[in-house]
């Protein structure tokens, strides 16, 4: 059974200081109250410094000037034009290269434009005794390093993942130069949807089992 926590709060809306947000059921946040001050205090001049700031002016541009009128694909080239980028990365699943290529060519109208898919190398799983989906078969590993490395040699200013495995996202940001953000999430149950367990009560009972 999830916690109420508002009856521990300081003022019935919010958690003690140093509680995480998880049971918090006001998030007073939005109108200035600080629950974090010792990680707060001086975290303005972190925003302060210089390519933390261009990030930071370029995603309040986004969001004031195209809130809930542009979707993740038009926010991402509406950034990058914001930046200055003029080289895109596409970090792809082969599963989603249909996907990628059209994404790739949409870009492509305003950047120069890399796509590299996961199992680029032909990379046996075997190489590293890794398990296999289909034990005694040859099955090619993805190779989220190699995607990173081809992308850095490209020089890429910003980098785009297109449906990578768990793991294998993370893998990629690891080793990419560029900074990374994301476009399709994957989740080969929920249709690419992975938000969609929070909202249908059959998958929460099933997933999360918030009732117990």
């Amino acid at each position: 059974m999830m916690k109420n926590f508002e009856k521990n709060s300081e003022d019935g809306s919010s958690p003690p200081i140093g509680q995480d947000c998880s049971l918090c059921q006001k998030q007073r946040c939005r109108k200035g109250r600080d629950c974090y001050s010792d990680i707060n205090d001086k975290i303005i001049d972190k925003y302060r410094e210089p390519e933390n700031l261009k990030l930071t002016k370029a995603s309040a541009a986004i969001e004031a000037q195209y809130y809930q009128q542009a979707t993740r694909l038009e926010e991402i080239r509406h950034f990058a034009r914001e930046m200055g980028y003029t080289r895109l990365g596409v970090a792809s699943c082969i599963g989603l290269v249909k996907e990628a290529q059209t994404i790739s060519e949409y870009l492509k109208k305003d950047f120069e434009v890399w796509l590299v898919i996961c199992k680029n190398g032909g990379l046996l799983k075997s190489s590293l005794d890794l398990q296999q989906i289909k034990a005694g078969q040859d099955e090619v590993m993805c190779n989220p390093i190699g995607q990173a490395l081809f992308l850095n040699q490209k020089q890429s200013n910003l980098n785009i993942i297109c449906g990578l495995c768990v793991g294998h996202d993370i893998l990629f940001t690891k080793h990419s130069d560029a900074p990374v953000t994301t476009i399709i999430v994957k989740d080969r149950v929920l249709g690419h949807n992975p938000a969609a367990v929070l909202y249908s009560s059959y998958y929460r009972r099933k997933v999360l089992d918030l009732w117990k």
